[in-house]
């Protein structure tokens, strides 16, 4: 019955009933046999049945074979399908071919910089440089994913390659563990890249970035996020606005992961100092993560001293309330924590490497700041010494630590372990982290804060959130598709607002270049110098005023430290560009001082390559013929006494040689000879009006 069943269920009938029959048949006599001999017959029976069912089988499955029609039938199984071919069938084939053959450049592999790398190697970016100069510290472990306990202290952008490396091995991923900022990231080498995507912290790198982008007429795509709010931006030279076209406010938070390592202001020393150091001693450590899951022996030596570090932890904490409390926590933070950030030399190749203390010298030192301690902490606005901070934190460890060891003593048996927070109007802990913060600062070099600046500033410590860096991660990628096919009307710079009343994200259109931008609202040019020979003649005399076409313009040169050249001012045209400073990646900035049809701003790039000596010293980049804009004519509105008429002031155009004002606001730098000329000038009579003042020409 059970083979019958199932060739019912199988079908055709005319294909599969003449076996069915002759299996039934052959099951008849063994069933008759089985009633003699019950045994034999049973398990005789169990194997004529099963083999009756695989006979069975085994013609349903080979009938099929002998018939084309049916064959045919037969769905044919799905290909299996790569990430380029899924890839292809999302983008389309031509955007995905852009894809793979763009090249494109990552600044910052921190939170944003982890789901963008991530994304990027996913879609099959074909070229991605990464530069990072940070190493990874434990606090990032909770949102930037690409990173291990085992990483700590290493790379980032090396972790962050040899980690996305593995999502993808067709995608080419080149790492810099180097500053943006440094000679060798110049604009000719910004210029080989597609797309530059910005995933940044510190708003002087981000300037940086756009700057060079700009020059090198690159398109950037700008992002950051603050808590749970996100930006994304898309700039392009002449098309939208960039970075600077609207002032930027300093930043009253920053995020913890450049605060361990390298903090460069007093704001940062004061998020180390509340955010870690009070949590390390008075908190819940998060340092007390068991080091020996990892047996990997490459990182031994990494897991070995992670041991040691939260060993000696753990004696600081044990030795609260002792005598030797205060000297073990400072020779910890103060003298072995610096020298072991000492030790990673290339992390101090472009920045002033922080200095150890010694406890006892600085104690020494101190003896009149303990004596005076009372004198000092009654004074909010006072901006204590080394030794007066040593005193007071000191003193505040002798008071938190009696704190904390009432706590404990008082805590239940399932209480939690009593901990210590920051508050600003806790005045213990307030003298901590002051403390604590302008004794780091002393160590980086970095200027101290009064306890009333400390209170100020140390509330505005906003978390990142792993949620939010995704989400802006994932809007630059969908930016980057409209910029790989030129269509920047199409780009919309994003924001993203969970606590609008609106709507999640709220994108806009990008806005146009602000005209008085002083990064963008110049003319940018490159040219090739020959810097072994070439002087600034060769540049002024050469390239300005033939290749630029500046020709009888009066304009002046400058670079970083002032004015190099200016019609009046020629000593320095036959010194070569390296007396004068100028290097690699230098930029020289040209002034039109021209009183009508002025020429914007214009910012030379300059580019080392030695070049023959039959040749120029110097080689255009580009074309020769360049469309130079000119500064809008700003028209200033009369003055009116409220009604309809002048208020009677008469302005009349001043004498000839007078230099017009500086149109970006900026005070344009004076001319030593005109300086002495307006100094001596005793031509200007000042004649008074019934209407008003004129000042005329005598």
């Amino acid at each position: 019955m059970e083979v019958t069943h199932r060739s019912e269920a199988t079908g055709p009938a005319a294909s599969v009933s003449a076996p069915l029959k002759n299996e039934e048949s052959q099951v008849a006599p063994v069933v008759e046999q089985s009633a003699q001999q019950p045994a034999l017959a049973a398990q005789q029976t169990e194997t004529t049945i099963r083999t009756a069912e695989e006979g069975f089988q085994a013609s349903a499955t080979v009938q099929p074979q002998a018939n084309p029609a049916a064959q045919a039938a037969q769905p044919k199984p799905a290909p299996k399908i790569t990430r380029d071919r899924y890839n292809q069938q999302s983008l389309g084939a031509s955007l995905n071919s852009k894809v793979k053959q763009s090249r494109v450049l990552m600044v910052g592999a921190g939170g944003i910089g982890c789901e963008l790398l991530k994304n990027l190697v996913l879609m099959g970016f074909g070229q991605i440089h990464i530069v990072d100069l940070d190493t990874i510290d434990l606090s990032n472990l909770n949102r930037q994913f690409l990173f291990r306990q085992e990483h700590i202290k290493k790379s980032k952008a090396l972790v962050a390659k040899e980690a996305a490396e593995r999502f993808n091995p067709n995608v080419k991923i080149s790492a810099h563990h180097a500053n943006i900022k440094d000679e060798e990231f110049t604009v000719a080498w910004f210029r080989d890249f597609t797309v530059v995507f910005n995933a940044l912290d510190n708003l002087e790198a981000r300037r940086h970035v756009n700057k060079m982008c700009l020059a090198a007429q690159v398109p950037l795509i700008e992002s950051g996020t603050t808590g749970f709010n996100g930006q994304t931006q898309v700039i392009k030279k002449g098309v939208t606005a960039c970075y600077d076209c609207t002032p930027k406010e300093t930043p009253k938070s920053f995020p913890v992961c450049t605060i361990r390592s390298t903090p460069s202001q007093p704001i940062h020393c004061i998020v180390w100092g509340k955010s870690y150091l009070l949590n390390e001693i008075f908190g819940a450590s998060e340092d007390q993560a068991a080091f020996d899951h990892s047996e990997d022996a490459d990182n031994a030596k990494e897991i070995e001293e992670l041991k040691r570090e939260s060993e000696a932890l753990k004696k600081i904490r044990a030795a609260m309330g002792t005598p030797e409390f205060p000297k073990m926590l400072f020779d910890k933070v103060f003298n072995a924590d610096i020298e072991r950030l000492r030790s990673v030399e290339d992390m101090w190749k472009s920045r002033t490497a922080p200095q150890p203390l010694d406890y006892d010298k600085v104690l020494s030192q101190a003896r009149d700041a303990i004596a005076s301690k009372e004198a000092v902490l009654a004074d909010d606005q006072r901006i204590w010494s080394l030794q007066e901070s040593l005193a007071v934190l000191n003193d505040s460890l002798e008071r938190l630590s009696k704190r904390a060891i009432e706590s404990t003593k008082a805590k239940g048996p399932s209480d939690p372990e009593p901990v210590i927070t920051f508050d600003k109007d806790d005045i213990d802990t307030l003298d901590f982290v002051t403390a604590s913060a302008n004794i780091r600062s002393t160590v980086f070099g970095i200027e101290s804060k009064s306890r009333f600046d400390v209170k100020q500033m140390a509330g505005n410590i906003i978390p990142a959130i792993a949620t939010t860096n995704a989400i802006v991660a994932g809007l630059c990628v969908l930016e980057s598709f409209k910029v790989l096919k030129g269509e920047f009307d199409q780009a919309k710079e994003v924001f993203l607002t969970p606590f609008a009343p609106a709507r999640l994200l709220a994108p806009d259109r990008l806005r146009q270049p602000n005209p008085d931008c002083p990064v963008c609202g110049v003319f940018n040019a490159s040219v090739i110098v020959d810097l072994s020979r070439a002087t600034l003649g060769d540049i002024v005399e050469g390239y300005l005023k033939e290749n630029l076409g500046l020709g009888d313009r009066e304009f002046s040169v400058n670079n970083d430290i002032g004015i190099l050249y200016d019609f009046d001012e020629t000593d320095n045209l036959p010194k070569r560009l390296t007396e004068l400073g100028i290097r690699n990646g230098s930029f020289l900035t040209i002034v039109d001082d021209e009183d009508e049809d002025t020429l914007v701003n214009i910012v030379l790039d300059i580019e080392d390559r030695a070049l023959e000596a039959t040749e120029k010293p110097y080689k255009a980049v580009g074309e020769n013929q360049h469309n130079i804009a000119r500064k809008p004519k700003k028209v200033t509105p009369p003055e009116t006494n409220g009604v309809s008429k002048t208020n009677g002031l008469v302005h009349l155009e001043g004498p000839k040689g007078l230099k017009r004002s500086n149109d970006d606001g900026e005070q344009q730098p004076l001319k030593k000879a005109k300086i002495a000329s307006a100094a001596q000038d005793d031509d200007i009579v000042l004649v008074e009006d019934a209407g008003g003042a004129i000042v005329i020409d005598d």
